[in-house]
């Protein structure tokens, strides 16, 4: 994807060098990834720290962000995970936060400081005015009392953005905070999802957090969140891009193996033409990608509609891929722990989470009517 004409030569070197890290670091730890959710999310974090990755995700750089999130999903879903709250619990910071906080907190998630966005709730996900988390005013700090859930990283984060209703009735009441993972009052339960890694719902029982952890002004809460979700909602189709690559490579390395009938199955016309359309749909998606992350860097308007295509067609088209590559595999690629096998779990909840893919069909469609 490096290639392609919306990256530079500094993004071409990177690439270049994330190769190799995701060989030597990452590929090694990805299967035992099932087993050890919480160690090896830990691990994965801190060698991306020492290998200097998450100052791209602090600092909100989405072409260099696409691109590490396209190789660490190849090799593993759960690094690719763990780099992408990285950015989520960063960007909010980067976007609303004050100089006290950007100095106390981004330099310590570049460093591996593990990290949260806590938005959703039972009864607000794609529609935001459902939120009932409840901030109240006390003195010269908020109570926090309600749910999130979904949130990933729920009990291992050091630290989360959390977005709570300042006010009752409309969604302009929604207010950011910066919430410790270990605040007095703050509990969790464990989510188990098909392609593990660590998510849950976090419970708040009267937590206090104080007026200096407050991001913005009260009230702005709803644009840090969606300006946090347009900005990164990119590197979604990356990661997309990245497993569909890995299916790709995969199901031709399958079909030139498997014989049937006397001769490999890559010589059916079939599978050929499956293959054919794996590659032109990945093809499609990496070019949709690579312009949202351009018009995200460059701070262009057509960021939102940028990232709403890119998003919903690399994740479908992923999902599409995917399902071609279990296909190729036949009996081989249902068996549990198998390459493709957990690429199929691994790739359906890209299109839910960040915006569906209806939601994002709706944001094309409002942008182009408005």
């Amino acid at each position: 994807m490096h290639n392609l004409p919306f990256f530079e030569d500094t993004h071409r070197k990177l690439a270049l060098g994330l190769e190799s890290f995701v060989e030597r670091e990452i590929s090694p730890l990805a299967p035992q990834d099932e087993a050890a959710v919480d160690d090896n999310a830990r691990e994965y974090v801190l060698r991306m720290a020492n290998a200097r990755l998450l100052q791209y995700a602090v600092r909100g750089e989405i072409r260099a962000c696409s691109l590490i999130r396209y190789h660490l999903a190849r090799a593993s879903a759960l690094a690719d995970c763990m780099f992408a709250m990285q950015g989520l619990g960063a960007i909010p910071i980067l976007l609303a936060g004050s100089d006290a906080q950007k100095k106390q907190w981004l330099p310590r998630i570049e460093d591996g400081a593990i990290a949260g966005f806590a938005l959703t709730e039972e009864g607000a996900g794609s529609d935001l005015s459902g939120m009932r988390l409840k901030a109240s005013r006390v003195d010269d700090f908020y109570r926090l009392d309600g749910e999130k859930t979904f949130i990933s990283n729920a009990g291992i984060a050091e630290v989360f953005c959390v977005f709570a209703r300042t006010a009752s009735g409309t969604k302009d009441s929604v207010t950011a905070f910066i919430v410790r993972g270990n605040a007095k009052r703050l509990k969790w339960k464990p989510i188990e999802v098909m392609s593990p890694h660590p998510i849950g719902t976090l419970i708040f029982d009267s937590v206090d957090v104080k007026e200096a952890d407050r991001l913005g002004a009260e009230g702005d809460g709803l644009g840090v969140a969606l300006g946090t979700l347009d900005r990164f909602r990119t590197t979604v189709g990356a990661a997309a891009c990245g497993l569909a690559r890995r299916a790709l490579d995969e199901a031709v390395a399958r079909s030139k193996k498997r014989e049937q009938f006397g001769k490999p199955i890559a010589a059916f016309q079939g599978i050929q033409f499956m293959l054919a359309d794996m590659a032109t749909d990945l093809a499609a998606s990496e070019l949709l990608v690579a312009r949202a992350a351009w018009e995200a860097d460059r701070g262009g308007d057509g960021l939102k509609t940028a990232a709403a295509m890119a998003k919903r067609f690399a994740t479908d088209k992923a999902h599409a891929v995917i399902d071609r590559a279990l296909q190729i595999h036949g009996g081989s690629g249902v068996v549990r722990g198998s390459v493709v096998e957990r690429l199929y779990r691994d790739v359906r909840a890209m299109r839910i989470y960040e915006g569906t893919s209806e939601i994002q069909r709706l944001v094309i469609a409002r942008e182009l009517t408005r």
